[in-house]
């Protein structure tokens, strides 16, 4: 196993690569401690089955500069295949603006090519490999060195299998002309929004009940704070507070530090100093803010209720599209989308490009009342009314 701690070693291997038509690729990093993730270890392979096809690229040790690599990923010849990319995409465009291009992601490719729900790695190599799959090392500290050899195998494990994986999958998907599909679910990886955080909008990810403008104002604010305060220093945002506390305080709103004390959930390292005087300026900033600045409500959404009947349906009607065809339901639709649809919602991404060949023109009919279900046997059937 060969672990590449230079540049000029590393460039040797993406010449080598990039005279290929494809490499696989993973990582291997940490963010328990940090907003952003620290890269550990880089692991590489292409097509062969020699000892030289397949490397790991150590970030953490010698004089290494990953241009070599950021220069492949560039390369429009040479498809970057990943399992489960997102992770391993934001690494490389937060750290060196680069997104891998072209890109195939098998953990997609395997959801719309028949392999269920939860296409995991393990699954993919015991399924198409063939092969057993150690995951001793899972848990790993892979900012410690040195690496063991047992550490490195199973690293490396990571992309020489994903070769064998790929080229199943590309095949199946060609054959079944279903390479579009998985295009237009990549089209989001390969988007640099994907992977930035704008603290603007960081409070739709907090859940709430109250639909005020006013207390939507104060989460609005103190989303904001903690965002920017927790990617200015690379904390994890919860180590600044959390969206229970977040919730409390926009319930409470604060006006000193005395009104800080008598939370019960914000941390004590959040009661004074820099967080203590962010929270308390977010809460006056967003008391002082005029009506047309506070946020939004869609009144005319809130009001629009869900028909439970026909959410049920379409509940059906998912699963008896989905496995006709093969499709991870959830790749095709959400819960909360089946919901929408029945409540009127026809701004779903269900309803669009290849889900609407699958799933989605039926479930309009449906809507409709155009068409009905009924069992037969074990099978769910549309029939025209």
């Amino acid at each position: 196993m060969k672990t590449i701690k230079t540049t000029s070693e590393l460039a040797e291997f993406c010449a080598r690569a990039g005279e290929t038509d494809y490499i696989t690729v993973d990582t291997e990093f940490l963010r328990e401690r940090t907003y952003y993730s620290k890269l550990c270890l880089i692991q590489l392979a292409y097509r062969g089955d020699g000892e030289t096809d397949a490397v790991l690229v150590d970030p953490l040790e010698g004089e290494l500069s990953l241009e070599p690599l950021l220069d492949l990923f560039r390369d429009p010849g040479t498809v970057k295949v990943f399992h489960a990319a997102r992770q391993d995409l934001e690494i490389f465009y937060i750290d060196h603006g680069v997104i891998p291009q072209p890109l195939f992601d098998t953990q997609v490719a395997a959801m719309v090519a028949g392999f269920g729900e939860q296409a995991g790695y393990e699954t993919l190599v015991r399924k198409i490999a063939k092969q057993p799959l150690d995951k001793s090392s899972r848990f790993t500290d892979w900012s410690r060195r040195p690496l063991s050899d047992s550490q490195k195998a199973y690293a490396l494990a990571d992309v020489t299998h994903l070769r064998q994986i790929y080229e199943f999958l590309r095949k199946k998907l060609a054959d079944t002309s279903r390479d579009k599909w998985v295009a237009e679910e990549i089209a989001t990886l390969l988007a640099p929004e994907t992977y930035v955080t704008h603290p603007e909008d960081a409070w739709k990810r907090v859940k709430t009940r109250s639909n005020s403008p006013r207390f939507l104002a104060i989460v609005r604010e103190l989303a904001r704070f903690r965002e920017s305060y927790a990617q200015e220093r690379n904390i994890p945002r919860n180590r600044v507070f959390k969206d229970d506390a977040l919730v409390e305080l926009a319930s409470t709103k604060p006006k000193d530090m005395s009104d800080l004390g008598k939370s019960r959930l914000l941390l004590r390292e959040a009661r004074k100093g820099d967080i203590a005087k962010g929270i308390l300026e977010a809460v006056q900033r967003a008391q002082d803010l005029p009506k047309d600045d506070l946020p939004e409500i869609d009144n005319g959404k809130q009001s629009v209720q869900v028909n439970p009947a026909l959410a049920d349906l379409l509940r059906v009607l998912l699963k008896a599209k989905t496995d006709a065809s093969g499709v991870a339901s959830k790749l095709v639709a959400t819960a909360s989308d089946l919901d929408a649809l029945a409540s009127g919602d026809r701004n779903i991404a269900a309803l669009r490009g290849w889900r609407r060949e699958v799933f989605g023109a039926d479930a309009l009919r449906l809507c409709e009342g155009r068409v009905g279900l009924a069992a037969k046997g074990k099978q769910v059937q549309i029939v025209d009314l």
